[in-house]
């Protein structure tokens, strides 16, 4: 169950009850794709920085372990050991990522694993057949992932397919559901919105998915090429069409400042790679800009990545020390840098629940942004 605690402008601050634990939304979920935060990052690290979701990916879990395997180890929450919400993408993304590697039919995709060459089939019944293996607590609908810049033709086509396998990912699951041996009968569905950068499309296709009553909608197809104006564009044009009495999520977005501004455009789900991939390359975020900790001058620096900050990494440990760590190329360094990142993102979601339940948010993004184009690198 979905419910809206308190509304600033578009700004949504909601609540998604699940079988899992209750979401607090705005919330950004942690990735880790193959059941793993990459950088040394374990389930109690996450529990410890404030992560009140995981996500993990439908396609790699399925070509390694193996779903199948998962699911006699009792599904994805005991396989890794968390017991919060986790949602699983669908393997639509890697249609998209993988081009080279697959072939697309209405029934679904032919692929060739990443891993083997090994080939694979994934259609919407198989996609949640998958899911349903790995018992997350929300499943997403399968789908194409189109190019931001494929032409309008080729958009309205794979947007008519994508709604005709969200169907049959809702039947699926129903289905799934159902049956005894289940693992989780509670599971919810997502589906996604697509259209790339045609706001006719997007709308049109917001409207037809809207009236499936699923249990979330997502925006896709956006952070792949796009600029972000683009992408505010498409989100102040589609948002307003979905299910306001549901919750949205925006897929694969995206920097602290991309999620600011979505938050004030109605979305409140947001994953995305850049807290550990840049913590993994001594990228760390903080409230006055982006810090690389490679910089020479880190290297007599006595003070925390943030004063002030409570993440683990911060309460014990210098610029200078992840500094070497960084140049040694020890792992502890790539762990606390994730960590902090990670705990960075978490508490921004923390504050703008905050400030959309005190009735300031557009103040609060405001100074949040400009704090952070300060870049950090330019202070001593």
């Amino acid at each position: 169950m979905y419910e809206i605690i308190k509304t600033d402008g578009m700004a949504k601050r909601g609540r998604l009850t699940t079988v899992h634990g209750t979401i607090e939304t705005p919330v950004f979920m942690n990735v880790g794709t193959v059941a793993a935060i990459k950088g040394a990052v374990s389930t109690e690290d996450l529990r410890t920085i404030g992560t009140q979701v995981e996500l993990s990916n439908t396609y790699h879990l399925h070509v390694r372990p193996g779903d199948e395997i998962v699911r006699k180890l009792g599904g994805l929450h005991k396989f890794m050991n968390w017991d919060r919400p986790i949602l699983t993408d669908s393997g639509g993304f890697q249609v998209f990522s993988l081009a080279g590697l697959r072939k697309i039919k209405e029934e679904g995709v032919h692929f060739h694993s990443h891993i083997d060459g090994k080939k694979i089939f994934m259609g919407p019944e198989e996609s949640m057949q998958i899911q349903s293996n790995l018992a997350s607590t929300i499943a997403m609908a399968f789908d194409e992932c189109p190019s931001s810049v494929a032409d309008k033709t080729y958009m309205e086509n794979s947007v008519a397919r994508t709604t005709r396998w969200l169907k049959r990912c809702q039947t699926e699951m129903k289905r799934l559901n159902s049956l005894p041996h289940t693992l989780n009968p509670e599971q919810l569905l997502f589906g996604i919105n697509q259209g790339g950068i045609y706001e006719d499309i997007r709308i049109a296709h917001a409207q037809q998915i809207a009236e499936l009553n699923l249990d979330g909608y997502a925006v896709g197809g956006l952070a792949v090429g796009e600029s972000h104006e683009e992408m505010y564009r498409i989100l102040d044009a589609v948002v307003p069409y979905l299910p306001k009495d549901k919750p949205t999520y925006l897929m694969g977005v995206g920097t602290p400042a991309n999620i600011l501004e979505a938050v004030d455009r109605g979305v409140d789900f947001f994953d995305c790679v850049y807290p550990t991939r840049n913590g993994r390359h001594g990228h760390v975020y903080t409230n006055r800009g982006k810090l690389n900790l490679f910089n020479a001058k880190y290297e007599l620096d006595s003070r925390p990545i943030e004063e002030n900050c409570q993440c683990p990494a911060c309460q014990s440990y210098s610029r200078a020390y992840i500094r070497h760590l960084l140049k040694a190329k020890e792992m502890l360094g790539m762990r606390l840098c994730v960590l902090h990142n990670l705990y960075f993102y978490n508490h921004m979601m923390e504050e703008i629940r905050g400030a959309i339940e005190a009735g300031n948010y557009k103040e609060y993004k405001k100074e949040k942004l400009t704090g952070m184009m300060r870049q950090n690198e330019k202070q001593p």
